[in-house]
C-alpha cells in the first residue's frame, strides 16, 4: 500500500490515472506539481516503485502496460515522457525531458527563490524536449536518459550509462556518453 498516494488523494491533490491492476508500491512517489491527474497516466499491470513528477509549468508522463519502474528511479517531466509497453526501468534510473534548472545563473537564482517562497514557478524555460522509450526496452540500474532522446523498441541501456542521443531499436548502448556496443540479432516483437 502506498500511504503517500492515499494521503495526497485525501487532501484533494492531483495524483495520477492508474490502469487496471497497476500498482504504486510503498516506495512510489507521485509529485504532480502541475495539478492535473491526467498528466500522469500509468497503464494496466504496471508497477511503480520510483518517483513520477510533472513540473508546475508543464509536463506529462505516460507509461504503458506491463511496465516496471524501480526504486529510487526518477521520471521528471516539463514536456512529455512517453514510455511504451513492457518497458523495464531498473532502480536509480533518472529520466528527464528538461534541464531541471535554467542555464543562466540569474534565472536559476530566480527559480530557486520562487520555489522557496511561492512554490514551483508556473512560467519557466528549461529547454524541454520530449523523451520516448519504445516497447520492450530495458533501462538498467543507474542510467540517465536525457531530454530529446528516443530509445528504440527492444533496446537495452547498460547500467550507469548516460544517454544523450537516440538509441536504435535492437541495440545495446553503454558508457558516458552511451555508445552502441552490440546489436541484438533475431529480436522479435
Amino acid at each position: 500500500m502506498n500511504v503517500d498516494y492515499y494521503i495526497q488523494r485525501l487532501l484533494g491533490r492531483a495524483t495520477c490515472r492508474l490502469g487496471s491492476r497497476a500498482r504504486l508500491m510503498r516506495t512510489a512517489r507521485i509529485r504532480n506539481i502541475r495539478g492535473d491527474s491526467d498528466c500522469i497516466t500509468i497503464g494496466a499491470n504496471t508497477i511503480i516503485r520510483g518517483e513520477l513528477l510533472t513540473f508546475a509549468h508543464g509536463g506529462k508522463v505516460e507509461i504503458g502496460s506491463w511496465c516496471y519502474v524501480g526504486e529510487a528511479s526518477r521520471i521528471w517531466s516539463a514536456s512529455l515522457v512517453q514510455i511504451g509497453d513492457r518497458v523495464l526501468i531498473a532502480h536509480s534510473v533518472n529520466i528527464f525531458d528538461n534541464l531541471t534548472h535554467p542555464i543562466d545563473s540569474a534565472e536559476r537564482h530566480r527559480q530557486i527563490e520562487e520555489m522557496f517562497t511561492k512554490g514551483h514557478p508556473r512560467k519557466l524555460d528549461l529547454d524541454e524536449r520530449p523523451v520516448t522509450i519504445d516497447d520492450d526496452a530495458w533501462i538498467a540500474a543507474g542510467a540517465f536518459v536525457m531530454r530529446g532522446v528516443r530509445i528504440g523498441a527492444r533496446a537495452i541501456v547498460a547500467a550507469g550509462s548516460v544517454v544523450t542521443k537516440d538509441v536504435a531499436a535492437d541495440t545495446v548502448v553503454a558508457g558516458n556518453p552511451a555508445l552502441v556496443v552490440k546489436t541484438i540479432p533475431g529480436n522479435e516483437s
